[in-house]
């Protein structure tokens, strides 16, 4: 599922976004293409990119027409996908997406919000004093919300929830039994982007937050939303005070997770994973699923399944032990 939120303003004709990017003496065809995704969910008339090895398997199998790539690693994409060679691949890649969803890439504060006294909603959510709505928001039966809360344009809230004071929510769909205490920011844009020139260019995020059924997230934390696939947080899964999770990241079922642990953009954690306070997973990483990682570890490369690990760079906790008796 993609941002349902942004406009697309595709489709656009391949050599209009060649030529935004610099690229236009690539010799293709003017196809049509509707829309830009990642490697898993892109489809036939759309296209996507390819920037690392670890993402090999995925691109051999994507259903997109053209891939923007390295020259290394074209050879990865299946016939049925034209690769379109680029040195600068996320940075084109990002150029591209703001072609498609211009409105992306800032995060200014919602000016449609009212006060929930003026709404609808009035009559159906418990709330406290100062809370403001915005537009496209839905919100089940038997919820709470406290406090100086912001519930920012295009959020969906399922049933049975607690939303905390003093906390914002945007461009987010929170399913059932989900409590969301004090402080925490969650639906805003990630923190991407790249050194052009004189000029920082910022990635367009166009993914969403979805928080699965029976989540708990602790006081003043903070998730961003997808790049270009989504920010997903598993049922069951119990986060402490003070923890940031990236654009992108992938948290599964039953995991439960201390404070201050920092997620970077784009990692993937299993089912029932374990992660002690101040610990750092770094990106694009999969950790297996019943890992249990030592609080202050430093996460530098995937943990397979069921391993225990501690450190930095976090190794296997016997070997961990050993070396610093």
């Amino acid at each position: 599922m993609t941002n349902p939120f942004f406009k697309n303003t595709g489709p656009h004709n391949l050599n209009y976004l060649l030529e935004a990017i610099n690229l236009k003496d690539n010799n293709f065809s003017d196809d049509k293409i509707s829309d830009i995704k990642d490697l898993n969910s892109s489809q036939k008339n759309e296209i996507t990119f390819l920037h690392s090895k670890k993402y090999s398997e995925l691109a051999k199998n994507t259903k997109a027409s053209y891939c923007i790539t390295s020259d290394n690693f074209q050879s990865f994409l299946p016939n049925t996908c034209k690769a379109i060679i680029s040195d600068k691949v996320l940075l084109h890649t990002a150029q591209i997406t703001k072609v498609f969803y211009p409105d992306s890439i800032s995060d200014d504060f919602d000016n449609t919000v009212e006060n929930i006294d003026d709404t609808e909603l009035k009559t159906k959510v418990k709330f406290g004093k100062n809370v403001l709505i915005g537009e496209n928001v839905k919100i089940g039966s038997n919820c709470l919300i406290g406090h100086n809360s912001i519930i920012e344009k295009n959020v969906i809230i399922g049933d049975n929830c607690s939303i905390g004071s003093n906390v914002i929510i945007r461009n987010s769909f929170i399913k059932n039994n989900v409590h969301i205490l004090d402080g925490c920011v969650i639906g805003k844009k990630g923190f991407g982007f790249f050194p052009n020139k004189d000029n920082n260019f910022r990635y367009p995020q166009i993914g969403i937050v979805i928080i699965e059924d029976n989540v708990e997230i602790g006081c003043s934390s903070t998730i961003d939303r997808g790049s270009l696939s989504n920010t997903i947080i598993g049922k069951n899964t119990f986060l402490d005070n003070q923890i940031h999770i990236a654009h992108n990241v992938k948290i599964g079922e039953n995991c439960i997770i201390a404070g201050q642990v920092g997620f970077a953009g784009s990692s993937t954690i299993g089912n029932n994973v374990m992660i002690g306070g101040q610990a750092g997973i770094s990106g694009h990483l999969k950790i297996g699923n019943n890992v249990q990682i030592g609080g202050g570890s430093g996460v530098i490369k995937n943990i397979p399944d069921n391993s225990k690990v501690m450190g930095y760079p976090a190794k296997d906790l016997k070997n961990f032990i050993r070396e610093n008796k």
